[in-house]
């Protein structure tokens, strides 16, 4: 059956950099989960926006599909779900332009990947995805991004020393 839907964004998701993201998705039955991502890989010294993970996270390529994916092997069909929210935060550090400058950046914003989806998990939300990453915690960028996204999931606030 055809039906009107509508989407919208702000501008500033276009901007390319080193950004944090939660998608929280409403399955068809009600339930929310969330899936932790970031931009900014190991294949190229570019990180790309928000706005183009969007798009590739639950298109048809396998190798950039991850939300689809981790949905999928849930049980959960992306098509049926209530609804998709991007939550991004960012950029966190500005993109390099050579790979000297791109891994640091990496690095860093792939540990707080990983600190971002623990906490979530921690204070009882369901996080589809694990996360894993061996480098040092920035504990300044850390607080920073604890602090926006505990304004949106309030769990998080309350999970240990702020």
């Amino acid at each position: 059956m055809a039906e009107m839907l509508t989407f919208s964004f702000s501008g500033s998701l276009l901007q390319r950099g080193f950004w944090l993201y939660v998608w929280q998705v409403t399955t068809a039955d009600g339930r929310e989960v969330l899936y932790v991502g970031r931009t900014g890989d190991s294949s190229s010294p570019h990180a790309q926006s928000p706005f183009n993970r969007l798009s590739q996270h639950l298109g048809s390529n396998k190798n950039a599909n991850a939300l689809r994916r981790q949905l999928e092997a849930a049980g959960i069909r992306p098509e049926s779900c209530r609804s998709f929210e991007m939550i991004a935060y960012g950029p966190v550090l500005a993109e390099a332009h050579s790979m000297d400058t791109h891994t640091p950046r990496r690095n860093i914003v792939a540990r707080l990947e990983m600190e971002l989806r623990d906490a979530l998990h921690a204070a009882g939300y369901t996080v589809l995805n694990a996360v894993s990453c061996r480098h040092p915690l920035h504990d300044s960028h850390w607080m920073a991004v604890r602090n926006a996204f505990a304004a949106r999931f309030p769990k998080l606030a309350k999970d240990g020393p702020q």
